[in-house]
């Protein structure tokens, strides 16, 4: 179950930087469509960015997973609300819903419910 968490980590961090970085001028555009302002979009884009960063550090830092996965599943559990407020079509909802299906498994993983 650790390297199943592992890869979990690494995908999701993987995935966020992605978007984030190296895809942002999409994010720019959903989030103008969205209604949300540039401030809201600079401070989810730097939450995600260092939350993906503490994810990976949680390979060698356990006690870093719980609460930087948690609030990860926070911010796709919000993006899923903003999918679902601006009526867009089901696969839009599907990168964040597996996102937020793997923060909720690496955090039940790190307490041992899993």
């Amino acid at each position: 179950m650790e390297n199943l968490s592992i890869l979990a980590q690494l995908i999701v961090s993987i995935s966020i930087i992605i978007v984030w970085i190296f895809r942002y001028e999409n994010i720019v555009v959903e989030f103008k469509d969205y209604g949300y302002p540039d401030l809201l979009r600079n401070i989810v884009g730097a939450a995600k960015i260092s939350l993906a960063t503490i994810l990976i550090l949680g390979i060698w830092y356990k006690e870093l997973l719980f609460v930087s996965s948690l609030l990860m599943a926070f911010l796709m559990l919000c993006a899923q609300f903003s999918h679902f407020k601006a009526k867009n079509p089901i696969q839009k909802y599907i990168p964040s819903l597996f996102l937020l299906i793997l923060c909720l498994f690496i955090a039940a993983n790190n307490i041992g419910v899993i």
